[in-house]
């Protein structure tokens, strides 16, 4: 992924079969989708790959269990055949990238034998609707068996526990993975280019060039191209406005908050699910990076480029943390935080949404402008993105290229990093270049096959073996790299998505920044 060389490909292409806008999961995944069906293509995003909701989100691969309690309580048939189709895919996700996710046990204390008994029976409905699919059996545990797996977990009011399993990933870095992949069978990428205009036939009103421009040079580009999918995600108002003025808005914005504690206050390996909380939210707790996540608040919000993790969402899952966990928690244990928006979908085609933001389906709909022939991809959540990225094209080639539609293969595509992957690999990273072991098991999770790659830089310069800050496993490679080969162009995408330090720990994060921008400098 070399920015140069792929703007000089872009000026060369006279027309792309396919332009998205919006190079997040779902851009990603249709970008491709797209690519291996034989689609000559190229992604846009204004900011960088991953930057807004699809590295903010909780980290977890799921069906979603709250989800399947509401399809059961209000007999949603929509709900449940979310749950159905986000299960399939959780199994593909796990499969397709197993350097960058992993199964998670997932504990939900219960505080009645009634409680008990009701968890028990919906998690094995949760299982059952998995099928061959599912990942390892549910069960309930008693008081005794949950603390030996969580000794962490306040004793007091503890009557029993479900445990059950869903998926975690490292979400920004899957992303990168599958715009890696895209590129690597053919499609051209690019983030910081921002879409300006769209150009119509006069006649038919369909679109045909993109005015965009690379806000890193200012240079204007224009992209020509068959067929324009947005996938902007909460921004996608935005892009179907500057299409069709008369469009109306569809999408509803959800805010998702998080903070983040050092590892010490729950040390294993199983997350906890608090099921319900007073004012009817879920909130996970769940051992991330060798740190603790807590989320997420889930409410609505107002649309905004840099949401900011505010102190009343601090203190609330601060507060959740101190009703669930023994050792108490105060504002100055934590290490870092961030908010994200998700994008729901307002009630048109889904009847059954309502207007609470936590109580709307994370489905997704795909759209096409009847003049303008833009089709917009709208709603979802990261475990069904690649569903979503399906159902756009399988649209682009039907209704706007009038093609038949092609088999769409995403569903085994290992995705960059991902091919004859072993963990047990980080023991030769250890003999072949004199790491420790902290530090080529990080590289292995998170580069999979490419993590020799990172050290091989250190062949120019030994100080490049050594660590970005101490008390992480991070070293300086990894921003060399992240330059080079991984299209990073700002501090912050090195910091927040390439490697993730500043989401795990903030201070750290801004001990290290000197050198990211010394790197960056060349």
């Amino acid at each position: 992924m070399n920015r140069n060389s792929q703007l000089q490909k872009l000026r060369q292409t006279e027309q792309f079969d396919l332009c998205i806008i919006g190079a997040g999961a779902t851009g990603a995944g249709i970008a491709l989708d797209a690519v291996l069906r034989g689609l000559k293509v190229v992604i846009i995003d204004k900011n960088d790959f991953a930057s807004q909701t699809s590295s903010k989100s909780t980290k977890l691969i799921h069906g979603g269990v709250r989800y399947l309690e509401q399809a059961v309580k209000k007999l949603d048939w929509e709900q449940y055949k979310m749950v159905k189709k986000a299960l399939k895919e959780r199994e593909i996700l796990l499969k397709n990238a197993p350097h960058l996710s992993r199964p998670l046990a997932l504990l939900t204390p219960c505080f009645s034998f009634i409680e008990s008994i009701y968890y028990t029976i919906g998690l094995k409905m949760y299982e059952w609707i998995a099928g061959s699919q599912n990942i390892s059996s549910s069960e309930r545990l008693s008081k005794k068996e949950a603390l030996e797996l969580i000794p962490e977990l306040k004793k007091k009011r503890l009557n029993s526990a479900v445990l059950y399993y869903d998926g975690q990933l490292d979400d920004a870095r899957y992303c990168l993975a599958l715009m890696q992949t895209a590129v690597e069978k053919g499609a051209l990428a690019f983030n910081y280019v921002q879409a300006n205009k769209f150009v119509k036939n006069e006649d038919t009103g369909r679109i045909k060039t993109l005015h965009a421009q690379d806000l890193l040079s200012g240079d204007e580009i224009q992209i020509h191209a068959k067929a324009f999918v947005n996938a902007t995600g909460p921004f996608a108002d935005h892009i179907r406005k500057m299409a069709n003025s008369k469009m109306k808005p569809r999408i509803k914005v959800s805010r998702g908050a998080h903070i983040v504690l050092p590892k010490k206050y729950l040390q294993g390996d199983a997350a906890i699910l608090v099921p319900k909380t007073d004012d009817g939210r879920v909130i996970f707790m769940i051992p991330w990076q060798d740190h603790l996540l807590v989320g997420t608040t889930d409410e609505e919000d107002q649309l905004s480029e840099n949401p900011k993790l505010e102190d009343y969402e601090r203190t609330y899952l601060i507060d959740y943390v101190n009703r669930y966990l023994e050792t108490p928690v105060t504002e100055k244990d934590v290490t870092s935080g961030f908010a994200g928006q998700r994008p729901l979908l307002e009630a048109k085609l889904h009847t059954a949404l309502d207007s609470e933001t936590k109580s709307l389906v994370r489905d997704h709909e795909v759209e096409i402008d009847k003049r303008s022939k833009l089709v917009s991809i709208m709603g979802g959540k990261w475990t069904t993105y690649r569903l979503m990225a399906k159902d756009t094209v399988d649209m682009v080639q039907e209704n706007v290229l009038k093609q038949p539609v092609a088999e769409c293969s995403t569903d085994k595509q290992i995705l960059f990093g991902g091919e004859g992957y072993q963990f047990d690999d980080w023991k030769v990273l250890v003999n072949k270049y004199q790491v420790s072991t902290e530090v080529a098991q990080h590289l292995m999770k998170k580069y999979g096959n490419n993590a020799g790659k990172v050290l091989e830089l250190s062949n120019e310069d030994t100080d490049l073996k050594s660590l970005l800050v101490v008390g992480h496993p991070f070293i300086k490679a990894e921003v060399v790299y992240a330059v080079r080969h991984e299209m990073a162009c700002t501090k912050e995408d090195v910091l927040f998505r390439r490697l993730g330090l500043a989401l795990r720990d903030a201070d750290a994060a801004t001990k290290a920044e000197w050198y990211v921008e010394e790197v960056l400098k060349g």
